[in-house]
């Protein structure tokens, strides 16, 4: 798979050597100087991947960060020279998956692109393709931006229940255990209790299905879970 990488930095030269040691590795690259620019780019394109430098023009790299975070779980990569423990701690709160002071290494930047590139889009547990269609094109679901669409309205899912419809999506035909969904969705850590599941389900449903006390995308198998049967086109 080409991954799609939007670079966002606003001085030219730290750039332009992040985009050559990227397209070495047969990267496709997008370039932004600014805030607005970015968010047009990533509104517009399907990116797997966002190094974002924090101090930029227009639209600082906060916010940006917090308006993509609304509706996608796009691995991020904030590139700074804040150094403190403090602004770490706060880039990570806002949504950043890693972060890379300034000056930096180049070819060490490059090993964390590749390395939560793999963690992020591994063949085993997420689909690749972010944009799936289903059911004869009434159900369209594209992972990276986190939009749902039945008969081309979008669906106001939850985070939560947008995970849990991610991990179906991923195992499709699969019957997964109330364990297994909370695992995968939320990880190991969720204090919530097994059967909240079948409230978030009962909500999807409300949601998803034309009739909700017959559904035909999300199924519940009797004694062991659900199962998503994707009827693809």
């Amino acid at each position: 798979m080409n991954f799609n990488i939007l670079i966002v930095e606003d001085e030219k030269n730290i750039l332009d050597v992040i985009k050559a040691y990227l397209i070495k590795e047969n990267y496709n690259i997008y370039e932004a100087m600014d805030g607005k620019k970015a968010l047009e780019i990533f509104n517009k394109e399907e990116i797997h991947l966002i190094i974002l430098d924090l101090m930029i023009p227009v639209i600082s790299g906060e916010e940006v960060c917090k308006r993509i975070r609304k509706t996608s779980d796009v691995p991020l990569i904030m590139l700074t020279a804040k150094s403190s423990e403090d602004n770490k701690i706060e880039g990570l709160d806002i949504g950043a998956d890693d972060y890379v002071t300034k000056p930096f290494s180049t070819r060490e930047l490059v090993s964390r692109v590749k390395a939560l590139l793999r963690r992020s889009y591994k063949k085993d547990n997420k689909i690749l393709n972010n944009k799936l269609s289903f059911d004869n094109g009434r159900l369209v679901v594209e992972l990276d931006k986190m939009n749902v669409k039945k008969d081309g309205i979008i669906l106001d899912l939850t985070a939560n229940e947008f995970k849990i419809l991610a991990v179906f999506i991923n195992n499709p035909g699969l019957v997964l255990s109330r364990e297994q969904l909370i695992e995968a969705a939320f990880g190991y850590d969720y204090e919530g209790f097994d059967r909240t599941i079948d409230t978030h389900i009962k909500n999807i449903r409300q949601k998803l299905e034309d009739n909700p006390k017959t559904p035909v995308y999300i199924l519940t198998v009797y004694g062991v879970g659900y199962q998503f049967m994707p009827l693809l086109l």
